[in-house]
């Protein structure tokens, strides 16, 4: 028997065996079962060449697999233990404070803007801020002066007024306000009269006193007869929508002349004298109505 283990066969018949016999072997010898070179075909050292490899790099293979695992065991535990140290561990004041010191810095310093950054244009000159002006209110417009006309004084020129202003509000056409002021022409000469016969009358205003019976006012009506009390035809408003509405009550009083429409009205001793009044009576209702 040879060094190997395998037969000597010196004495039979010398037989191939695929390799020379002077090349040493540099094969590694394992635990795999030994197989019999003398008895081995031709081509058997090839298949046992791959058998021998394909155990060698299994052998690898589970000794590099059990050298992973080991150390993953191993940094796990070191994970493992080094996080349970620090939780267990408390950090020292010093520590503390100074992470403390460093957490307030970094709060303090300001933050660079993210916002992007443009090309400035030239800075324009500051302009100086003007006041504003508040608009003026518009005046308020001021009321027409009506002038005395048609040979009136101001107190005269007054009740006419108030004779044009209450037969407008009365709704009281042109020609009506013209036979009003004449009718008040030719009876008080546009004055408020209070009477001598009723005293009573001088206590309210009035510009002149008369003695015709108990006639009171611009149209010397007479409470006897039904006109009114004594305050109220004392009222230049109130003696003038007197008038007025006793003349509206006369049909076609707009087409009869202004004398037979103011005496229909008043019934005087004299129906022609309101005729002569006429001219005047227009001239200041134009003034007055503008």
């Amino acid at each position: 028997m040879r060094d190997d283990g395998t037969l000597d066969d010196s004495n039979g018949p010398a037989r191939p065996t695929g390799r020379s016999e002077e090349t040493p072997s540099t094969e590694r010898v394992d635990d795999t079962p030994s197989i019999d070179r003398t008895a081995a075909p031709q081509g058997a050292g090839t298949l046992r060449t791959r058998l021998r490899g394909a155990v060698n790099r299994r052998t690898k293979l589970v000794v590099a697999t059990g050298a992973a695992c080991c150390l993953g065991l191993v940094g796990v535990s070191q994970v493992g233990f080094g996080a349970a140290d620090r939780a267990t561990r408390p950090a020292p004041a010093a520590e503390v404070a100074e992470r403390a010191a460093l957490d307030a810095a970094s709060r303090s310093l300001a933050r660079p803007s993210t916002a992007p950054t443009t090309p400035s244009a030239a800075p324009s000159p500051t302009a100086t801020p003007k006041a504003k002006v508040k608009p003026k209110p518009e005046p308020k417009p001021k009321p027409r002066r009506i002038v005395p006309v048609a040979g009136l004084d101001r107190v005269q020129m007054d009740n006419a007024v108030k004779i044009v202003r209450a037969g407008k509000e009365m709704g009281v056409p042109r020609r009506g306000l013209v036979i009003a002021v004449a009718t008040a022409m030719q009876e008080s000469t546009l004055l408020n009269y209070a009477s001598g016969v009723l005293p009573e009358s001088q206590n309210y205003p009035h510009q002149a006193i008369g003695w015709d019976h108990d006639s009171v006012g611009l149209f010397q009506q007479r409470p006897s007869s039904g006109w009114g009390t004594v305050e109220e035809l004392m009222d230049p408003e109130y003696a003038t929508r007197a008038f007025l509405s006793a003349l509206e009550e006369i049909p076609g009083w707009q087409d009869l002349p202004l004398s037979v429409a103011a005496q229909a009205v008043q019934i005087s001793a004299f129906p022609d004298a309101y005729a002569q009044h006429e001219w005047n009576a227009g001239a200041v209702v134009a003034e007055i109505l503008g």
